[in-house]
């Protein structure tokens, strides 16, 4: 079943002779619980697109549905709000807000919403994530790895539909790098977690379901690498 499908989408920066095609006419889908790579070299709409996916920046032209939903027909109020409840974010540099603790960083997304934390998911994100001896540290108080562990609880306190990840062990030694994609190949298989993820690492890439490779603002590459 289809949990994410772009049709035709295109971003266009700038007009006239100083116009940049930052993504030209991209289609593909993503099947839920699946992993996908998206590699490509510097500059070549990677990043784009993940900001298209993710509802960040809106396409000059083309559909982003995630979970059946027409994302770019929303207003912006209610695309922040679908944002916030569907779509998981993870950035290379963390994005924690520097004067809340961890627990309050992770429940941030639901207290936005309004939303009653539910204690018990809580309690299994935060033993997964080996922070239950952090929650009243502040960002600031952490291991980089540790940061990255917290934007990985924050991300799927919502139960959202996909979980973008963009270069998210750029940041991190070899060693916490590893943890990491270790931990969100875990939530990939044992919670059925859809994940897209952009690497430059080809040995991150490679243990994907699959990669997708974009070259100057397109699809070059969409090949399955197991099933």
């Amino acid at each position: 079943m289809n949990i994410l499908q772009i049709e035709h989408l295109s971003k266009v920066y700038g007009k006239g002779d100083t116009a940049v095609k930052a993504l030209d006419d991209v289609s593909f889908s993503v099947d839920k619980g699946e992993f996908v790579a998206i590699i490509g070299p510097s500059g070549s709409g990677k990043s784009t697109l993940l900001h298209m996916l993710g509802g960040v920046d809106r396409p000059t032209s083309g559909k982003v549905f995630v979970d059946n939903t027409d994302m770019y027909s929303l207003n912006e109020t209610q695309l922040a709000i679908f944002r916030r409840r569907q779509i998981g974010l993870i950035y290379q540099f963390y994005n924690l807000l520097p004067i809340l603790t961890v627990e309050e960083n992770m429940k941030l997304p639901l207290l936005l919403d309004e939303h009653k934390v539910d204690q018990k998911q809580f309690d299994e994100i935060v033993r997964t994530l080996n922070l239950g001896n952090r929650l009243n540290h502040l960002p600031n108080q952490l291991s980089g790895g540790q940061q990255q562990r917290v934007s990985i609880g924050r991300a799927l306190m919502n139960q959202p539909s996909i979980i973008l990840a963009d270069e998210p062990t750029g940041n991190l030694d070899s060693k916490n790098g590893n943890e990491i994609i270790d931990l969100l190949k875990m939530f990939n298989k044992t919670y059925h977690q859809t994940l897209i993820m952009i690497t430059h690492d080809e040995r991150i890439a490679l243990q994907a379901d699959r990669i997708i490779a974009i070259e100057d603002g397109r699809i070059s590459k969409d090949e399955v690498i197991r099933v």
